[in-house]
């Protein structure tokens, strides 16, 4: 005896068949909220400069800037002279590949400190390599296997140029730090060494007096004179010194 309501039906002919899976999830799950893996990274640079300090002529020497870091440095203080004319374009910024070629190739000999400090710096635009020079070290913190700092580091500069009305050596001093992560007392302890630095840039010899700078050159101008000493290609028209070298202009 069979049963015949226990059978299976035959598919009509015209019925759709169904999608046969492939191991996807359900499109309507997709389009609402896909499970998904979050990657995040923060990198936070920042860096402070204090007021300048005007030397009396003939008495500002960029050899003496490392010595104003001397009673603060964890690291050996580097010189660093502004770029040549080759390297005008060099930029820290990886992306740019071009100009980062340049950088590497105008920085690769120096130290980790070195290079870290200058991309921090250079990054933030708190300095400018094509005319001014800097003495740089390790203010703070403590350094990897590579010999570059941690996230506590602290990083102490101090920069100069040639006013291009007067001739005289303007100085400053800079600090900087960031990365991965900050400690709470970084900048605190960050504003307490650019403070000492001041102090010791105000009480080196020749030290006239303490003004608020400005930068001799508006950013990208390419109108300017060309020094024949140094071959600095923006020198403002009205400049009767070059701020790279400090050589005095012949005015016609």
């Amino acid at each position: 005896m069979t049963f015949d309501f226990l059978r299976r039906k035959p598919d009509a002919p015209d019925a759709p068949q169904a999608p046969r899976s492939m191991g996807l999830p359900d499109p309507g799950v997709l389009t609402e909220e896909p499970p998904a893996e979050d990657y995040e990274l923060k990198l936070t640079y920042r860096a402070r400069s204090s007021k300048g300090v005007r030397f009396r002529p003939g008495e500002g020497s960029v050899a003496a800037l490392p010595r104003m870091l001397e009673d603060f440095n964890r690291s050996p203080i580097e010189l660093i002279e502004p770029l040549d004319p080759q390297f005008a374009d060099a930029n820290p910024t990886v992306m740019r590949t071009i100009e980062a070629s340049q950088w590497l190739n105008a920085h690769h000999h120096r130290t980790p400190v070195t290079r870290y400090g200058l991309m921090v710096l250079e990054t933030l635009d708190a300095v400018d390599p094509a005319y001014e020079s800097i003495a740089i070290c390790l203010l703070e913190g403590a350094l990897d296997s590579g010999g570059y700092p941690d996230f506590s580091g602290i990083v102490g500069a101090v920069a100069s140029y040639w006013d291009e009305v007067t001739g005289d050596q303007m100085v400053r001093g800079i600090v900087g730090w960031g990365g991965r992560g900050v400690r709470g007392d970084t900048e605190r302890n960050a504003t307490r060494y650019l403070s000492g630095i001041l102090v010791a840039i105000v009480s080196s010899r020749g030290a006239a007096e303490v003004v608020e700078l400005e930068r001799p050159l508006p950013p990208d101008s390419g109108s300017g004179l060309v020094c024949p000493h140094c071959h600095f290609a923006q020198v403002g028209r009205s400049a009767f010194f070059c701020p790279k070298c400090g050589l005095r202009l012949l005015r016609g």
